[in-house]
């Protein structure tokens, strides 16, 4: 934005341009004179050339020492005879030095176009090629005002095309944008640029009619003066040619482009479809062939399942339905290995440990309480230290992301990006502008209504009030790159505002300024800004800052879906205006709190404007920059209520269905509402313990922290508070068993699979805590704290409330009320009952999962799925529609939908060279610069080339140079001035200060080293005007870093880190905007090892690093590496469960495995949601990829852990044995529990709910439950887990020695080996009773 800054001053440069062709002169006799000297002044001062029809005469030595510069061929021999004087000659030297400040980049088109300049001043032939047309008597004779000059055509078409490429680095724009008036460079041709160079009208440099005749041969008594001319490639007078920047032709051939990467395609299908499509058939086709043609032997003596043991095996190692056979002393199988044996052994220990743990907190229920409620209240306390932080770069962006250091770099050297304030102003209902012209109709879009245009300027002029009643106003927060110590304070006027409204100087009336053309056309302001538009830097164009207004930025909507911005746009066509007030930023942030003021008032104004002053005509669409921070924490507000609600209903299904109904008379009785809702309140405050701890830490939370991870601690706590009671209420007491002893049973039973599950979880998300992006470590630290102290209160404190609420439950009180007590005629029934749900499980859902068809088709429909995930995952979109973050009624949402819609210009990208050149030395200064004599791979050559092939860089526009400006400004004397008493810069246009005595050497013509040092910081302080036109106050007064280091020079300044500003192609999507950055960095890449390279050629040992800089950067970074980043983090995570799940289960691999690939699967599967229901892949989705693993662990390993000790005789009734046992538990616990709250995330005000968390969850939750209750038990059944032999030995003999301790009394005392699991623990009991009545 800066860079276009101070084009202002190019307007006026282009009238000095034609200030030259004014010092024109004329003859009327054949090879003679048709003027010499000067006559008169026209109105505003400009010499007219009086009539003189003889011979040339003799040339002064000063002025033939001006001619000899410019017009060598006039000043051959020793008698030299022009038709100019010597002031003439001194008047065309000033004028056609401000041309040469546009034109002398390239030398070619400056000796092109300088010969026919001197042809008509000064030529000894005038009257054969310049036909007087009109002259007005004056004092001194009578004065030209009116001539024709005779030109050939080649000539005029050859300078055109040499000087029509010439840039204007500060600007990014042509020379001809200024040369060619109101056609611009998009629209300039040969005759319209000549015709303007003479045009008195518009021109206000001319000083008389200049009219310049094409033609190919002889007009009357006219003959065109043939004059030289060459291609801008070729040198000329033994200098350069123009650089690549200047003349195409110049450029260096590019290499050929790489063909884009083709799609994954075979025989015109999708690959990854096709592929799989083999794969699941192929797949399918074997699994059905080994279940229905391969049958076990019938001979085949059947033993413990081995690790390779496969059920669909052909080989004779026993079927499915055979019995396994438990190892003894007589067994003809090996004996168990160490490894399962100390596997048998550990969860030996586990089990027993549990069993007195939860025999202790079941024993001491009040003190177990208190201490628990010490600890969360400790912990707890932190939360008051907790740091909740919003700021979106805080939040995805790795303090050590490349993204990041760049942009504190950028930050702190050139102050950040200025802040925008933006409006978008469409038109409703309103019809096209036909406005009739001399060339013929003009269509106009609708929001150049005269009446509408006017309701824009009064939004405008209300915008500018703001604050100005208390001294708050725009003046003193915007960007006013114009102002100076010299200029005063900054007023309304001074800032910078892209308006179409600046076209017109901000004042009505000249908007309302109507005439007629020669044929009766209606000139108006339709026309102002069609020739406005088409140069903006034209003097009757600027804003009131002084500057342009970019018509590309002030418009919108001009462009057709899939046109590219070109100098050729139809601005006309605008379907929008657009708004933009650019206002200061800082690096120190306390700084930006009156800015952060004005937007707030700027927003509240327009919402208001828009509630109650708006017309039907109109609608409107606004941001600040604080907006997008506000509506975040709006939107997390806005949604509470939502999260609350679905928390209720989760807690409100917690509590009711932990209860059992044995009898009405009993309901309240046997309900369990208040431990479940302290079962709820256990993982609330698991939560606000981990918050707390991390408060103490200083670790800084995130609103994703307060949202999902109480959700994500109900899923797997829940889940074990279920199992937990449930076994509970399924055990039945026994005989002489305490209830502190019966619940220590209980916990023995489930404490592993419980350990097992929190484990795992607890450890993944530990390990995702070594992801470098902020939101996801934060995320994952917090998840992980939570889950184990949620598993250790779970443990402690909601055993003590178990044990309370069965004491409560059996002396028959009341729930909740429990200081009430029923009749004592409703006496607990003594028959355990199994409830509702785990029924269903035993009597139909299982038997109906296990018959051998369901079976079958479970694998290959299971199979389909994951194939079918598979091929679609890589077709996931990576990035975050920027309209997903907001809420449906945030004016921020409406505001990026229509920036998609009507933006057509890019962000800026600016290319950062960082210290380490040698700015002064002519060999650093062509590493960077685009002019002539500068290395054909410079900076600013290599990046106009980038902006030539925007579709593969993204660069729309070139960037500016201040290296080339800064020579470009000390190459003129007018432009360097400072104060004679303390030699400080002075502005130029004080005329009282002295001139700097800038030394240029070299056949570069540049400033030598002490002049670069010295001057530069005046370049960088001087303001541009027509003048001087380069100074680089407003387009690099920051952007450019010095310092004055030397002490023995104190006045020279060492140049440190400087930018080369571009911009960016329009992006609209995530991807074009994670592309332009890849693109950025490539380009910065090669910059950084042409200029090391180069200085290792020097032999030179610095090294320069080259960095582009974006304000998006920083946001877009973490999707370049997003799918290395998920598969990370996913492999991590499963890792993680394998290894705990390996020891937790006793070095038992294979059960690990089991584990492991289904969690895979469904992980597998989500992503095949993601692409179905239109998820993006970002960092939102990756926390809830990672939650979707610890979730999944709750799916699984709870079955595969009572699958893995099961006893029963074959896989098949081991799985659902399994899944009887587990399958209600996990399918109340977690799969109902979630399924409420869920759906009502559904009708959240955020979208990004919407998106990511009711879709996602929703598919965790169903998937889940879909993997761990139909495929993992189909799984089991077929494949099975190695039977652990260590512990079936240890099992078997300890069954032994007590049935025969027992004697068959007591009852219960038959064991066959399909009910030791379930009544293993009574045999121990009674064991231990008859050793005491023994002692």
């Amino acid at each position: 934005m800066a860079s276009t800054l101070h084009l202002h001053l190019l307007p006026l440069a282009l009238l000095a341009a034609a200030a030259f062709s004014l010092q024109i002169g004329l003859a009327s006799s054949e090879g003679h004179c048709i003027w010499y000297g000067e006559c008169s002044k026209n109105a505003l001062g400009k010499g007219r050339n009086c009539v003189y029809n003889g011979p040339a005469k003799p040339l002064e030595p000063e002025g033939q020492e001006i001619l000899r510069e410019f017009c060598p061929e006039l000043v051959q021999g020793n008698d030299v005879r022009t038709c100019c004087s010597l002031n003439q000659t001194k008047e065309f030297s000033s004028n056609i030095k401000i041309a040469a400040n546009f034109l002398k980049r390239c030398p070619t088109c400056m000796d092109n176009f300088a010969h026919h300049l001197c042809a008509m001043t000064c030529s000894p032939h005038q009257s054969d090629f310049i036909e007087v047309v009109k002259t007005e008597p004056s004092p001194n004779g009578d004065a030209i005002t009116s001539m024709n000059v005779y030109l050939t055509k080649k000539y005029m078409v050859g300078v055109f095309d040499s000087c029509k490429q010439v840039q204007m680095p500060s600007t990014g724009q042509f020379a001809m944008d200024i040369m060619c008036g109101s056609w611009g460079a998009s629209r300039c041709t040969a005759d319209r640029w000549f015709e303007y160079l003479g045009d008195a009208k518009e021109n206000l440099y001319v000083p008389f009619q200049i009219t310049y005749k094409g033609v190919d041969g002889p007009v009357g008594n006219y003959t065109p003066v043939k004059l030289p001319v060459f291609p801008c490639s070729v040198s000329v007078n033994n200098g350069t040619a123009c650089s690549c920047l200047d003349c195409e032709a110049s450029c260096p051939v590019p290499p050929p482009k790489p063909p884009a990467p083709a799609p994954f395609v075979v025989a015109g299908l999708d690959g990854y479809a096709l592929i799989m499509l083999l794969v699941f058939i192929l797949g399918s086709l074997l699994f059905l062939g080994g279940v229905f043609c391969c049958t076990p032997s019938a001979n085949n003596t059947v033993g413990i399942a081995s690790d390779t043991e496969q059920e669909l095996s052909c080989a004779p190692t026993g079927g499915i339905d055979q019995p396994d056979r438990v190892e003894s002393e007589d067994s003809p199988l090996p004996p168990s290995t160490l490894l399962e044996r100390l596997g048998a052994n550990t969860e030996s220990k586990l089990e027993e440990f549990f069993k007195w743990w939860g025999t202790f907190c079941a024993e001491r229920p009040w003190l177990v309480l208190f201490f628990g409620l010490c600890v969360v209240t400790a912990l707890g306390h932190g939360i008051k230290y907790m740091k909740v932080t919003t700021d979106p770069v805080e939040l995805w962006a790795s303090p050590n992301s490349r993204a990041r250091l760049e942009r504190q770099y950028f930050d702190s050297h050139f102050e950040p990006f200025y802040r925008t304030e933006m409006a978008i102003i469409k038109a409703v209902g309103l019809p096209d502008i036909v406005h009739n012209t001399s060339s013929g109709p003009i269509t106009f879009g609708p929001v150049f209504n005269k009446t509408f245009m006017k309701t824009v300027f009064d939004l405008q002029e209300k915008i500018k009030a703001i604050g100005q009643s208390d001294g708050t106003g725009l003046e003193h927060v915007c960007f006013a790159p114009l102002t100076s110590p010299f200029s005063g304070p900054p007023q309304t006027e001074s800032c910078v505002i892209q308006s179409v409204w600046g076209y017109y100087q901000d004042d009505m009336e000249i908007f309302d300024e109507s005439e007629e053309d020669p044929l009766g056309f209606e000139i108006n302001y339709l026309d102002h800004f069609k020739a406005c538009s088409q140069n903006p830097y034209n003097p009757n164009c600027l804003a009131p800052y002084g500057g342009p207004v970019d018509p590309a930025v002030a418009l919108g909507g001009f462009l057709q879906p899939g046109e590219v911005l070109s100098k050729e746009a139809n601005y006309e066509k605008a379907t929008a205006i657009i708004l933009t007030f650019i206002v200061n930023n800082y690096h120190n942030k306390t700084k930006t709190a009156p800015a952060m003021e004005w937007e707030k008032k700027f927003i509240d104004l327009l919402k208001n404007w828009t509630k109650t002053e708006m017309p039907p005509y109109m609608d409107i669409a606004f941001t600040s920059e604080r907006s997008i921070e506000d509506e975040l924490y709006r939107e997390s507000q806005s949604d509470v209520m939502t999260i609350l609600v679905s928390y209720i209903i989760m807690f409100a299904y917690i509590a009711i269905s932990l209860g059992q109904l044995n009898s009405c008379s009993r309901l309240l009785i046997d309900s369990k509402i208040t431990l479940g809702l302290g079962g709820v309140f256990i993982v609330l405050a698991s939560v606000a313990c981990s918050v707390g701890l991390f408060g103490f830490i200083g670790l800084p939370a995130t609103l994703i922290i307060i949202e999902v991870i109480p959700f994500l601690v109900l899923a797997v706590g829940v889940d074990n508070i279920f199992i937990l009671v449930q076994t509970h209420q399924r055990e039945a007491r026994r005989a002489n068993e305490t209830v502190a002893e019966h619940i220590g049973r209980t916990l023995g039973q489930v404490g592993p699979s419980m350990l097992l599950t929190s484990v795992s979880e607890s450890c993944c998300f530990f390990l995702g805590g070594l992801s470098d992006m902020p939101a996801v470590r934060a995320f994952a630290l917090y998840a992980g704290m939570a889950l184990l102290i949620d598993f250790l209160l779970q443990i402690t404190s909601f055993v003590s409330l178990l044990a309370l609420d069965t004491l409560r439950q059996n002396s028959n009180r009341y729930d909740i009320f429990c200081c009430m007590r029923g009749d004592k005629r409703e006496t607990a029934v003594d028959d355990v009952s199994d409830g509702m749900l785990f029924k269903f499980f035993k009597s139909i859902y299982a038997p109906f999962l296990m018959t051998k068809t369901v079976r079958a088709g479970v694998m290959v429909v299971f199979f389909g799925w994951l194939c079918s995930s598979i091929a679609v995952a890589p077709h996931i979109e990576i990035g975050l529609d920027q309209e997903l973050s907001m809420p449906h009624d945030s004016h921020v949402l409406k505001y990026f939908k229509d920036l998609k819609s009507y933006l057509n210009i890019g962000p800026p990208v600016y290319f950062v060279v960082g210290e380490g050149l040698d700015y002064s030395q002519t060999e650093s200064q062509n590493l960077l610069c685009g002019g002539q004599y500068c290395n054909s791979d410079s900076v600013s050559t290599q990046l106009y080339l980038a902006s030539q092939s925007g579709a593969e860089t993204y660069i729309g526009r070139p960037s500016s140079s201040w290296i080339d400006d800064f020579m470009d400004w000390s190459s003129i004397d007018e432009c360097c001035r400072y104060f004679p008493n303390n030699s400080s810069f002075c502005p130029h246009s004080d005329r009282n200060c002295s001139k700097c005595e800038i030394v240029l050497t070299g056949k570069e013509n540049r400033p030598n080293a002490t002049g670069f040092q010295m001057y530069t910081p005046f370049f960088l302080q001087d303001n541009p005007d027509s003048s001087c036109a380069k100074a680089g106050h407003a387009a690099y007064g920051q952007g450019v870093n010095y310092d004055y280091k030397d002490r023995k020079n104190p006045k020279l300044a060492t140049i440190g880190a400087s930018y080369f500003n571009a911009f960016h192609t329009v992006l609209k999507t995530s991807q074009d905007y994670y592309e332009a950055l890849r693109a950025a960095r490539k380009i910065s890449a090669n910059l950084t090892e042409m200029i090391n390279t180069n200085l290792r050629k020097q032999g030179k040992n610095e090294t320069v690093t080259v960095f582009p800089y974006s304000v998006f950067y920083v946001f877009y970074e973490q999707y370049l590496t997003m799918w290395p980043d998920t598969l990370k983090s996913m492999g991590i995570s499963v890792l993680a469960i394998f290894v705990v799940t390996f020891l937790l289960m006793g070095f038992d691999t294979f059960s690990s495995l089991v584990v492991v690939i289904t969690i895979t699967m469904i992980v597998v599967n989500i992503g095949g949601l993601m692409y179905w229901w239109n998820i993006t892949l970002n960092a939102v989705s990756l926390v809830n990829l990672v939650m979707a693993v610890g979730i999944a662990v709750e799916f699984c390993s709870h079955l595969v852990h009572s699958f893995s000790v099961s006893v029963e005789g074959t896989r098949l009734l081991r799985a659902t044995d399994a899944l009887t046992k587990m399958g209600s538990s996990v399918f109340s616990g977690i799969t109902l529990t979630k399924f409420g709250g869920i759906i009502v995330l559904g009708f959240a005000k955020s979208q990004i709910f919407q998106v990511f968390y009711f879709r996602m969850y929703l598919g965790i939750v169903l998937f889940g439950a879909a993997h761990g209750l139909i495929f993992l038990p189909v799984l089991l059944s077929y494949i099975g887990i190695t039977r652990r032999r260590g512990r079936l030995v240890c099992r078997s003999r300890h069954l032994s020695d007590s049935t025969r301790l027992l004697g068959g009394t007591h009852g219960r005392t038959h064991v066959t080996y399909s009910s030791i699991n379930q009544h293993e623990p009574q045999l121990h009991h009674h064991a231990a009773h008859n050793n005491e009545i023994l002692h």
